[in-house]
């Protein structure tokens, strides 16, 4: 008989063995992370906020190239500011740019010189900075755009968009003051410009301009106060305001496109920690490289070319950076209008066109918001973003917009555009006079007709899926072109969005004849909220989409497709 095997007590396998300890963080760091926790709550606050997750869009990076723009902008300024001296003092240059030896010149002037040519990398910085605040100032306006078309300035970032409109309107100031410093002709000839604005203003005009220019112009002082606003005071409040932007982002949540998943009370996307903390890094330094590209290679504001500022000269064909250029065609298409009340003289062919076109612009971007609210009726909070073409009105606005800014912006070059193209500079100026105010209103109507036609696309798509691109040909002779169904994902994406109504007219007072506070429709306000939504498309409903599955499924089942024929008298689109 087999005696049974012998049982070892000490054998290997029965070994029990503790894993070897991960080395962790030196006991110092981890020290000094815990004293910081017990004082500042850290961890909580890190563990919350890094796993915080964020959409996924091309357009977002729109706001990041303006963010990085600016650190950009800071961190050459540190290293210009180190070198420019802010002064009007006259010397005589002996310098080592050999053609303006000899000639008397501001400080200011002579140590932009001196960067350029006998600072080492000085004047690489030079044309990086001047890139950089073109990016921020075109990065920021692209951004404003895309937040205006998508809707994302609605309840609950009314604020964000405020400060947002404080922002631009702040790069403006601060990028004006920056072009102005280097006091050469290019710049003084703007600086001139100015000038004529702030002494344009009724009554308080001259007081103006003898505070800010300690004097007549050009004064004596003015390049150091403009020194002063540019390196400190507008950028702390640019500083204060964007990060009063990013925490409003982070505290509202940040938008997303419509799409499977997605809606109002979600974000879909990745995390901030390691996903986009990873993509914003690079994505910074592309931004960076890209502006130092630029300064490398492509030149801009060669000062030793325009020479020191005389008020005696202008440089001929002298054109302000882009972000001004609209302001200037303003003045320059406007007819000559003045009064002359007593011994006062109100100049409303610069008043109005300068300083009144900049005031309504920024007026109009910041009530824009309420007055949308106020015509639609619309308080909900929206946290998905609308497609242009489902707000048709909105869009057609924003591209009227546009247009008219762009024939702002061509009346600037108005000398430049009769010169390269020989025309006559009073027919170019003849009609600008008559575009500013025409073109923006064919950009209306045809805009809005496009609009209105994607959404009739989206509409027949959504009913009878997409085209094949196949025309088939029946035995009697007819002619059709098959559908293919879409997928679920892009019905939902297409019939996502809420469909406003337009208002009616309503009594302020109950049904006993008491007024009420805050009710009822006026009915300008019943007007324009009909004039808003006046020609859109409404989108299908749930049962017009079940109705044209089953439908599709039938003639699948019958053995062929629906055609175009049939998809046109399957079903009407209301209007």
């Amino acid at each position: 008989m087999a005696k049974p095997a012998d049982v070892s007590v000490d054998s290997p396998a029965l070994d029990t063995e503790r894993p070897p300890e991960q080395q962790g963080l030196p006991a110092g760091v981890t020290n000094a992370a815990v004293w910081a926790d017990e004082r500042l709550g850290l961890a909580s606050l890190l563990k919350k906020n890094l796993r915080k997750v964020f959409p996924d869009h091309w357009s977002f990076l729109l706001g990041e190239i303006a963010l990085y723009s600016f650190i950009i902008l800071l961190l050459t300024g540190v290293f210009l500011t180190i070198w420019f001296k802010p002064s009007m003092a006259e010397i005589e240059y002996q310098g080592t740019y050999q053609l303006m030896r000899g000639l008397p010149m501001s400080e200011a002037f002579a140590s932009t010189l001196a960067l350029s040519f006998d600072v080492r990398g000085g004047l690489l910085v030079r044309q990086i900075h001047h890139w950089a605040a073109m990016l921020f100032v075109a990065s920021m306006t692209v951004h404003m755009l895309r937040i205006f078309f998508t809707g994302a300035f609605r309840k609950p970032r009314e604020l964000n968009w405020l400060i947002g409109v404080g922002l631009f309107s702040l790069s403006l100031i601060e990028g004006f003051a920056g072009y102005s410093l280097p006091d050469d002709l290019l710049s003084g000839t703007g600086l001139r410009f100015v000038d004529g604005l702030i002494r344009s203003i009724p009554l308080i005009g001259t007081w103006a301009e003898f505070f800010i220019f300690n004097g007549e112009f050009p004064g004596d002082l003015v390049i150091a106060r403009l020194y002063m606003v540019h390196i400190l005071l507008v950028p702390a409040v640019l500083l204060g305001l964007i990060a009063a932007h990013l925490a409003l982002v982070v505290y509202h949540k940040h938008t997303q496109y419509p799409g499977a998943g997605r809606k109002d009370g979600n974000v879909v996307g990745y995390p901030l920690f390691p996903v986009y903390m990873a993509k914003a890094g690079g994505f910074f330094f592309v931004v960076f490289g890209v502006a130092i590209l630029m300064g490398a290679t492509m030149q801009i504001n060669p000062v030793w070319n325009f020479g020191p500022y005389n008020p005696a000269q202008v440089t001929a064909g002298s054109q302000p950076d882009w972000y001004m250029g609209w302001v200037e065609g303003a003045i320059r298409i406007m007819p000559n209008w003045e009064w002359h009340l007593g011994s006062t003289t109100w100049s409303w062919n610069v008043v109005l066109p300068g300083v009144g076109l900049m005031t309504t612009l920024f007026v109009l971007l910041g009530a824009y918001p309420f007055i949308e609210r106020w015509i639609t009726g619309d308080t909900a909070e929206h946290h998905v973003l609308e497609r242009p073409r489902n707000n048709p009105t909105r869009t057609a606005i924003g591209v009227a917009g546009i247009t008219c800014y762009g024939m702002f912006w061509l009346s600037g070059g108005n000398d430049i555009l009769a010169t390269q193209f020989k025309l006559s500079l009073n027919a170019v100026t003849e009609f600008m006079r008559v575009a500013v105010f025409v073109a923006p209103v064919i950009a209306f109507i045809v805009t809005k007709r496009i609009c209105i036609s994607l959404q009739r696309a989206d509409a027949e798509r959504v009913l009878h899926g997409s085209e094949t691109g196949i025309i088939e040909r029946s035995p009697d002779g007819g002619y059709s072109e098959p559908h293919r169904p879409i997928s679920i994902d892009e019905k939902f994406t297409l019939t996502q969005h809420v469909q406003g109504k337009a208002l009616e007219a309503t009594p302020d007072t109950d049904g006993h004849g008491v007024a009420e506070k805050g009710a009822g429709v006026s009915s300008l306000r019943a007007l324009a909220s009909r004039w808003f939504y006046a020609g859109v498309i409404a989108k299908p409903t749930k049962d017009e989409i079940a109705e044209a599955d089953h439908h599709a499924d039938g003639h699948d089942a019958d053995g062929h497709e629906v055609t175009a024929v049939e998809s046109e008298s399957a079903g009407q689109i209301s209007h």
